[in-house]
């Protein structure tokens, strides 16, 4: 056969492929054209260029996206931020759809200019895109915080709660400060092998800087810089620059949290003086990843601390609020493990305490103190229910609309343990489960949420057993002095200091907390 004759032939042969691939390609154009026809989900009203920028509250943003979630009567809201898309999921449906049933896509997270870039939280796992570093640090936290290996850690939980119970006995000024001990100690030691008793120390303190930079730039819309990423090249000395010197300081305070207690628990490992953690652990496994390990306890430290705090502060609050709540508990703990004696977690494990596990399921739910969490985004064009949601976009989980649905709980806004228990007095578990919420969704979710749920659950259950919570007296004038309720961040609500009595049941109550409190020494 001619040579010529022969590549016409071949060139016939690949006629079929080259039609196929001309089909998908206009096919994928319809698909696509027709996509961008779609509309976008409901949402208020947006201004030219600025979108919705000017509806975006400064505080408490949860409650103005459950609010527009019923005056618009969808669960999925759109926001446009000066041309950034957000997406507010509101439904537990939503959620499953989006977050779970196609996590491939729901997995990522926005692009942080002003937090990620510039204040360098895109190094923790919380703020990481998703990608194959964050699989790497993913795998390295779930191997040790996984449910069953987290109750390595029920021992130390154990020894720290009893030193704060000893400490509480002498009457904090600030209990939120005391909370901040309790965790910020139980974290050091388990992550880093650190061992501290002040709330002083250097180690407790350090996360309190780095955070303020999540609060106050973790939302859509905080900074300039976000919506208009070509600001990050402005020079520091500029005038209308300042978030620049603000990221820069934060940065040095991140670097400072995620370094120094990484660095110390590396001295005390080359000195033979370490302690069992996560840190020495993993160093001994995965020599060649000490960036990772490093990064991985940094956030294991910092979000560990943060939240348990926070919930533990709004437990006491609400006791202080609702006394015949803490009576009821009490009587509980009395009724199936003595007067005066200490939970176990073979209590908790047992589900012999109910209302003590109704009560802390409702701490969480009505502190949320992850209220909307950090938001997700997608990373290719989606359709949802005949609505478009654009590549690119920021997804919110709502948690606290959510956890304050009507149509689920009610009289959402009162605390009330209550809602999680039957009519026998045994928990319910068909009611939504805050745990399945607050510490976030699909691939996202909390790793150390088993640990944070021991550690809460654990202290509530001691303090009821051995204290009466009472509120102070302000002795000028006789009258009790109320807590204040909350101060809030954009990411979730954050307590403000405050004080209370915490009064021993009986004398039986006061030996068993002087036994304890010398032990833990």
């Amino acid at each position: 056969m001619h040579p010529t004759a022969m590549s016409t032939s071949r060139y016939y042969g690949l006629l079929p492929i080259l039609g196929f691939l001309a089909a998908v390609h206009v096919i994928t154009q319809r698909v696509q054209k027709r996509r961008s026809q779609l509309p976008l989900p409901p949402g208020p009203k947006k201004l030219p260029i600025l979108g919705n920028l000017l509806d975006l509250p400064a505080d408490r943003p949860w409650e103005t996206y459950h609010k527009w979630s019923q005056v618009l009567n969808t669960d999925i809201i759109h926001l446009d931020v000066a041309g950034r898309s957000v997406v507010v999921v509101e439904s537990a449906e939503a959620v499953r759809d989006l977050f779970e049933t196609r996590s491939s896509i729901y997995s990522d997270r926005p692009v942080y200019t002003m937090l990620g870039e510039l204040c360098g939280w895109d190094r923790s796992i919380s703020f990481m895109h998703y990608g194959d570093e964050w699989r790497r640090t993913r795998r390295l936290l779930h191997e040790s915080f996984n449910v069953n290996t987290s109750r390595q850690f029920q021992p130390q939980i154990v020894t720290a709660v009893h030193a704060s119970l000893a400490r509480l006995g002498g009457q904090p000024e600030n209990v939120v400060a005391e909370f901040k001990l309790l965790t910020g100690s139980l974290v050091l030691d388990f992550t880093y092998g650190i061992k501290v008793k002040s709330a002083d120390d250097p180690y407790i303190n350090m996360t309190e800087d780095a955070m303020e930079s999540i609060a106050a730039a973790g939302a859509p819309g905080s900074f300039f810089v976000d919506m208009f990423p070509i600001l990050k090249y402005i020079p520091s000395w500029v005038p209308g620059a300042g978030f620049q010197r603000l990221a820069a300081q934060w940065r040095k305070s991140l670097n400072i949290m995620f370094e120094v207690p990484f660095a110390e628990a590396k001295r005390n490992i080359a000195h033979g003086t370490a302690t069992p953690s996560f840190v020495s652990h993993n160093l001994a496994a995965h020599p060649k990843d000490a960036e990772t390990i490093c990064n991985a306890a940094g956030i294991t430290y910092s979000a560990g601390v943060t939240t348990t705090t926070g919930n533990l502060a709004y437990f006491v609050f609400a006791m202080l609020q609702h006394p015949e709540k803490q009576k009821r508990a009490q009587e509980e703990l009395d009724r199936v493990l003595g007067h005066g004696i200490l939970p176990s977690f073979a209590d908790k494990e047992s589900g012999v305490l109910p209302y003590i596990d109704g009560m802390v399921k409702e701490v969480l739910r009505w502190a949320s103190t992850s209220a909307i969490g950090v938001p997700h985004a997608v990373s290719e064009e989606d359709v949802y229910r005949g609505f478009r949601i654009p590549k690119g976009s920021v997804v919110i989980g709502n948690a606290w609309g959510l956890l304050h649905d009507e149509k689920i709980y009610s009289n959402p806004n009162t605390f009330n343990p209550d809602r999680f228990l039957l009519t026998d007095g045994t928990l319910n578990t068909h009611i939504r489960d805050p745990e399945n919420i607050i510490f976030g969704f699909g691939r996202r979710s909390c790793v150390g949420k088993h640990v944070a749920l021991d550690t809460l659950w654990m202290t509530i259950a001691s303090i009821l057993a051995m204290f009466e919570i009472c509120k102070c007296v302000d002795l000028s004038t006789g009258r009790e002095i109320e807590p204040p309720y909350a101060c809030s961040s954009k990411l979730g609500l954050a307590p403000l200091p405050f004080t209370c009595r915490f009064k021993a049941r009986s004398e039986t109550a006061l030996r068993a907390i002087h036994a304890v409190g010398l032990e833990a020494v």
